[in-house]
């Protein structure tokens, strides 16, 4: 598994960013996505060496002002840029923010009645594994009956990644495996024993599914955006999801879905108006 999450963040923005977008002439001979790195070198005025020794691994330690404009660069946006300058800090193999402490399964009385008045909208709270701590009735309609919360600890990655019945329930199953592992790889990782064992288990359980994502995936999952759900009893869905990080104590984030269009919204309406049913677990 990759040990590069900053060369591999690097390579992926650049391969990301098109000439036009920072200006530059579109070559009729050009072989590859994106920005060369001599480009990048260029825009951020390092060597191309110095890009070359960053992507590959063999300099983890760029200044603040080279990381500052190799962002420029690259266009990154300002969580993308908070998350560069954790990179650098995560080089260091003896560097974990959580420590040894373990995951927390509580859920603050405040976060639980934001919880409360957000029914029924189906909203979500996660710890950093991906487990489910709480969440709306709104929640369990919609994903209650694609199996997400048969398991006794339902976990969100674990269900995406080695369940079969996701892959029916996500169109997008792809992409939506590389944002549940860009999510896992989004702190200290391996460095993080509960985070490791997860990562033990789901080599195992769900192999190059898992493995090679790790390996290709940057880690840092988008906040928002469009997920496509293949609902059993409403067809499919269109949800707008946003994912709003709780204060670093908590290392928690709630997860709330919202309709992408008029037919979604007709079709949450009729879900809410059914009689809640229990799922196993």
């Amino acid at each position: 598994m990759s040990d590069n999450e900053l060369g591999l963040f690097l390579r992926v923005h650049r391969e990301a960013v098109t000439p036009a977008e920072v200006g530059l002439p579109t070559g009729p001979r050009r072989r590859a996505p994106g920005l060369r790195r001599s480009e990048v070198a260029a825009l951020a005025d390092v060597s191309v060496e110095y890009v070359t020794r960053l992507e590959q691994g063999r300099d983890r330690r760029p200044s603040p002002q080279v990381l500052a404009a190799i962002a420029n660069a690259l266009r990154l946006n300002w969580s993308e840029r908070v998350h560069l300058h954790r990179l650098t800090k995560a080089a260091d193999p003896a560097f974990n923010c959580r420590g040894h402490s373990t995951p927390t399964g509580e859920v603050r009385p405040t976060v639980q009645a934001l919880l409360d008045r957000l029914e029924p909208t189906p909203a979500v709270l996660l710890n950093q594994l991906g487990d489910i701590l709480a969440h709306t009735a709104g929640y369990v309609r919609l994903v209650g009956p694609i199996g997400l919360l048969d398991a006794a600890q339902p976990n969100l990655a674990r269900f995406v990644l080695t369940d079969a019945r996701a892959r029916s329930a996500y169109p997008d199953w792809y992409h939506v495996a590389d944002e549940q592992v860009a999510a896992l790889k989004q702190g200290p990782f391996r460095a993080y024993p509960p985070m490791a064992a997860l990562a033990d288990e789901l080599t195992v359980t769900a192999g190059a599914d898992f493995t090679r994502r790790v390996d290709t995936v940057p880690s840092l999952a988008k906040p928002s955006g469009i997920l496509r759900l293949a609902h059993p009893e409403a067809g499919m869905l269109r949800l707008a999801y946003e994912t709003l990080e709780l204060p670093a104590d908590d290392d928690q984030r709630l997860l709330v879905h919202l309709p992408a269009d008029a037919a979604t919204s007709a079709a949450l309406d009729r879900l809410n108006s059914q009689p809640l049913r229990l799922v196993a677990g």
